[in-house]
């Protein structure tokens, strides 16, 4: 039996909600501040996807040259150094979700007092918002117990690798912390430390600041980390009102942040030591040394630049979504989806995490 749907050009077939969707789905994350198109990004978005064929981008890193040189009477010929370089790869898939609704010629469109089709297609929109968000956190939170890759950008999640996850108190695994290993300013100064003194360091992302009202506003710019933490570990150091804690972070912090055209500074909740403290409730719950989840603990993560990869793939339109409906039983069932090719992941190089350390904490 055939199947009536709306053609290309019908009255009711809205091009603009395919353009918006991204718009829509992003503006509501806690990661979309976070998305940029260079290195100078928390994510940032690769585009050789969208150029050509094939489903995995390959990308590198050349490491630090760490040779003596040479002076008088060395003889420089035959005695160069090699290059080294190590890479990674970032696999695009497809992904996407229906909702199904009666069309606008049922009694039940004329029972409510709300359009079904626009619900439908809200309703794809905070579907994709949440997606994104809870695949990048189980990514840079190396939420190992979740294995299916529709809730992890369509890349496997790892493992923080060594050094590269910190634990309240020392502890060696997130499964021993407990009630007096919770979340305190010390860890993040731990976290900036491992960042700034690990082998490749992990680089913070260049912020520019000043007033809005001039053109020369990006002129001064300044190294910043950020902390995603979960709202418990929030709560838990907003407990401390000492000096040097929580008050004087948000007092210094809100004033620093109006001062920047940041977009990371929107909606931040304080600045500390350099470190751009934001508040998500995708971050994860830990995880036990023999891989399992451990709900009273949450991993909140210190991110620098680069610290993970999304991409796109070819001919998904101006914004990157598929867009489709189709119409059934007479006209009287509605079905919509959005979808899109593409992929998510941390950035790893030599099996060494790339831009993230792990803050684990009993909550």
């Amino acid at each position: 039996m055939g199947y009536t749907t709306y053609p290309v050009n019908d009255a009711l077939a809205v091009k603009l909600w395919a353009r918006t969707l991204e718009h829509e789905a992003l503006k509501f994350t806690d990661i979309g501040p976070l998305i940029g198109m260079t290195a100078n990004s928390i994510i940032q978005q690769k585009t050789e996807a969208q150029k050509g064929p094939g489903d995995q981008i390959t990308f590198g890193i050349r490491m630090q040259l760490n040779g003596a040189g040479f002076s008088e009477n060395d003889v420089a010929e035959g005695n160069g150094e090699q290059l080294t370089t190590y890479n990674d790869a970032l696999v695009i898939n497809e992904l996407g979700n229906v909702v199904g609704v009666k069309s606008r010629f049922t009694i039940d469109q004329q029972r409510v007092p709300f359009n079904l089709r626009e619900e439908a297609r809200d309703g794809l929109a905070d579907w994709w918002a949440k997606r994104y968000s809870v695949s990048f956190f189980n990514q840079v939170c190396g939420f190992t117990p979740q294995i299916d890759v529709r809730y992890t950008g369509l890349n496997a999640v790892v493992a923080p690798s060594a050094g590269r996850i910190i634990r309240q108190n020392g502890k060696a695994s997130d499964d021993l912390l407990v009630a007096g290993d919770e979340f305190t300013l010390a860890m993040l100064d731990s976290a900036k430390l491992a960042a700034t003194t690990a082998t490749p360091p992990i680089r913070p992302v260049k912020v520019g600041s000043g007033d809005r009202m001039r053109r020369d506003f990006n002129s001064t710019l300044t190294d910043k980390f950020v902390a995603m933490l979960h709202p418990n570990q929030i709560f838990q150091i907003r407990q401390n009102t000492s000096s040097g804690q929580w008050f004087d972070i948000e007092r210094a912090a809100l004033q620093g942040g109006r001062s920047t055209m940041s977009p990371i500074y929107t909606g931040a909740m304080g600045e500390y030591n350099g470190i751009i403290i934001r508040s998500a409730f995708d971050v994860t719950n830990g995880v036990s040394a023999a891989g399992a989840e451990v709900t009273t603990v949450k991993r909140g993560v210190l991110l620098g630049g680069q610290s993970a990869i999304m991409a796109f793939g070819q001919d998904n339109g101006p914004s990157k979504y598929r867009w489709n409906e189709e119409l059934f039983d007479h006209k009287r069932k509605l079905e919509v989806s959005a979808w899109s090719i593409h992929g998510l992941k941390k950035t790893r190089f030599n099996a060494v995490d790339y831009g993230t350390i792990v803050l684990a904490s009993f909550s």
